[in-house]
């Protein structure tokens, strides 16, 4: 029960495909706003400058947005969230009535053309590239179309304006870049930011699943004092049983049996609160030194030697609150050098009075140049691949530069020398960050 209880509290990440679906409100509320700017526009230029233009056909596209708004919202919970069919069929609904109004009020020479890349941005910002891209190829190809055939622009009629080709040229070659740039930068932007959030909820995972095992020497003691009890009266059952049945051969062995093992039970509960309670202030606090050997010592059997080199220390050893996230950063930084190492991996760490550090070097092929200042991006590979072993997405990288950053610490990465002659990390916390946590924003570690 206290298993399942401590269990439940490590929560799943959200289901990418669901939490980056577009809202339906969002939409709808984007499209009131349409609706409202054209309504103006309209009843601007035909009732406020005069001019003559198709009033009722452009109401009539207004009015077809509005309907399928109040439909989609009497329909429609506020919160739900369109597939992506959905959302592309939405936006190119409302790309074709953009386009009809174009059509009715001077084609291209409109100043509002320029509005035409709107549901491009949108797209970009919340579906696929290949849908997005699909999109964007249909409001370019209405663009151009509208460069061609439409009905003259909302004009004096005494005097009609005629823009020259030239100028319907420049002004279809700017639609057609705002849509391909506004389109791209979003897409990007948005990608950057989607990984970013996934990458975050997966340490977020990481974070409490170390929490979680560092936890079990507490949930031992905790099952070994809910057990006690229930044991308790088991043998002091078994006892009245033995006495009852007296010398009955019957039942004597296995009473006796049972009263034994209730017995050994109690004493194997015994023996794990005793161990809980013993050990708690030893493995709740480690010095630097054995902060290292910990992080260190899963990796040694792998055929890679690994080095532990003291450097400069002045002053009394920093002693640690034991953090999971700190032990599982430096291991996976401990990890990641023993698998592109040749041969060595060296550990160096130092103390002083206003600094704690530690670095990793490996003799391996270093980090490649052209990714050199980007390490610690999520999903991006950071080593080129080798026979035995592959490139890596960078996601384990971001996750331990991440909950090593939360401690307060600063980690930079770089080659040990130059390419192809290994690849160092380096790690430090300001001392007073290392001792009073608290007073540097972080939560992870905290020292004598």
């Amino acid at each position: 029960m206290i298993y399942a209880s401590a269990m439940s509290t490590i929560q799943r990440p959200p289901d990418p495909q669901v939490s980056h679906r577009l809202r339906l409100n969002t939409l709808i509320r984007l499209r009131w706003l349409a609706i409202v700017g054209q309504s103006v526009a309209v009843v601007t230029v035909a009732y406020g400058l005069r001019f003559p233009m198709p009033v009722g056909a452009c109401f009539a596209l207004i009015a077809a947005s509005a309907w399928l708004n109040l439909l989609f919202a009497f329909r429609y919970p506020a919160a739900h969230r369109l597939s992506p069919a959905a959302a592309l069929g939405i936006l190119v609904f409302d790309s074709l009535q953009l386009a009809g109004l174009l059509y009715l009020t001077g084609g291209l020479t409109n100043p509002f053309s320029l509005l035409m890349s709107v549901p491009v941005v949108i797209s970009a910002t919340s579906l696929s590239l290949r849908l997005t891209a699909f999109l964007g190829t249909l409001v370019m190809i209405l663009a151009t179309l509208l460069a061609f055939w439409h009905r003259p622009l909302p004009w004096e009629a005494a005097a009609p304006l005629e823009m020259p080709s030239i100028y319907v040229a420049g002004i279809w070659l700017a639609v057609l870049s705002s849509i391909a740039f506004s389109g791209i930068y979003a897409f990007r932007v948005a990608q950057e930011a989607r990984l970013l959030a996934d990458a975050l909820a997966a340490t977020e995972l990481v974070l409490q699943r170390e929490q979680h095992l560092s936890a079990l020497d507490g949930l031992a003691a905790a099952a070994a004092h809910e057990l006690g009890t229930p044991l308790a009266t088991i043998t002091l059952v078994a006892r009245e049983m033995e006495k009852g049945l007296g010398i009955d051969s019957r039942y004597h062995d296995d009473v006796t049996l049972l009263r034994s093992q209730s017995e050994r039970c109690r004493e194997i509960l015994k023996r794990l609160t005793s161990l809980s309670s013993e050990n708690e202030a030893h493995m709740a606090r480690l010095p630097l030194t054995s902060l290292v050997e910990e992080v260190t010592a899963p990796h040694r059997d792998f055929g890679i030697a690994i080095e532990l080199k003291p450097g400069d220390r002045a002053g009394a050893e920093p002693i640690a609150r034991r953090n999971p996230g700190v032990i599982y950063g430096l291991g996976n930084l401990v990890e990641n050098a023993v698998d592109f190492a040749r041969s060595t991996v060296t550990v160096h760490w130092r103390w002083d009075e206003d600094h704690v550090g530690l670095t990793i070097v490996d003799d391996g092929p270093g980090f490649p140049a052209e990714v050199i200042d980007r390490i610690g991006e999520p999903y991006m590979s950071t080593r080129p691949p080798t026979a035995e072993r592959g490139g890596g997405l960078g996601l384990g990288l971001f996750i331990a530069k991440t909950l090593i950053e939360r401690s307060g610490a600063r980690i930079g990465f770089r080659n040990s020398a130059g390419l192809g002659e290994g690849a160092m990390v380096e790690i430090d916390w300001p001392r007073a960050a290392f001792v009073n946590p608290d007073s540097a924003g972080a939560s992870a570690i905290d020292v004598a």
